[in-house]
């Protein structure tokens, strides 16, 4: 039977191909899939390099070599990512939070332990979750006053060689591998910092929080050293030194509350909280230098600078 050409209007005894191949070459060009651009074997799929791997040249349980790769940058970015999301995950849920840092050296008998532990207590009963580096001492202190009381207690660990062991005395307890994500969420989930005395690992977290709140990284929080005799030292060549070569401005110096009293470190906190500490700026280091008030340092040596929050 003649098939009719649609277009044409004519009929036709079999299809024409304008590039001369025949009926049966067109069929099998449809029907069968085409060649692969590899070699069958030639390169593995994606599917093949996850699943394979090498393996030891004669049976043996363990084979460090293999692990290599994970010592590798790009390894290592992987488990920094996951460490942000592990942190993150476990944190989410955290609603207002103080984070109280200080000596891991510094065990009961140490007169600032008893306050640190006061201090956890009476931020958990004002409606804090109390989030320490996890370790014993200070850290410790802090967090056994807030499990104490009843309240959440966190602590971000950190692996480190000497020092740094795990305090029983947490709800919620993270390991980190990398100080810079840990560092992360004491900035993220605290809207306070107390700084009791420590080293260098705590002047670390102190210098850290007053730079990011001075060039507006993150919201204004309050800062409160805790511990005058402790601190006065260092205080003393902040203002004789940074702020009298103008390395600093006067307004920076609003950041910083001295205190001996726990009951007045938890009532900044609190006021910061509800007022974003336009009451507590008047107990601050610049307060007593005259500096502007947060939120006017028109007048400020250098405004840039300045905590203008």
């Amino acid at each position: 039977m003649d098939r009719v050409d649609s277009n044409a209007g004519r009929n036709q005894d079999s299809p024409s191909y304008t590039n001369g191949e025949s009926a049966e070459a067109a069929c099998r060009k449809i029907l069968q899939p085409p060649p692969p651009r590899f070699h069958p074997g030639s390169r593995p799929t994606e599917d093949e390099e996850l699943l394979n791997r090498p393996v030891p040249p004669s049976p043996q349980a363990q084979a460090p070599e293999l692990a290599a790769f994970t010592h590798t940058d790009p390894w290592r970015v992987l488990r920094i990512q996951g460490e942000f999301v592990n942190g993150i995950d476990a944190l989410a849920e955290v609603g207002a939070g103080v984070a109280v840092f200080g000596s891991a050296r510094f065990g009961e008998n140490n007169p600032f332990y008893a306050e640190a532990r006061g201090l956890g207590a009476k931020l958990v009963e004002a409606g804090f979750a109390v989030i320490t580096g996890g370790g014993p001492g200070l850290m410790e202190a802090a967090n056994r006053g807030a499990f104490e009381a009843g309240g959440i207690s966190v602590g971000c660990n950190i692996e480190l060689p000497f020092e740094q062991s795990e305090n029983r005395y947490t709800t919620l307890s993270i390991d980190f591998r990398y100080f810079f994500v840990r560092k992360t969420m004491f900035v993220k989930y605290a809207n306070g910092f107390v700084i009791f005395p420590g080293g260098f690992g705590t002047l670390d977290e102190l210098f850290e929080a007053l730079t990011l709140v001075q060039t507006r990284k993150i919201s204004r929080f309050p800062i409160v050293l805790f511990g005058s005799a402790y601190w006065n030292g260092l205080l003393d060549w902040i203002k004789g030194t940074q702020l009298a070569h103008g390395a600093i401005s006067p307004e920076d110096m609003n950041l910083l509350i001295v205190t001996d009293s726990i009951d007045e470190a938890r009532d900044v906190i609190v006021d910061c909280y509800n007022t974003r500490c336009w009451t507590t700026w008047k107990k601050s280091e610049g307060a007593k230098l005259d500096a502007d008030p947060p939120g006017a340092p028109a007048t400020a040596i250098d405004p840039a600078k300045s905590d203008a929050q």
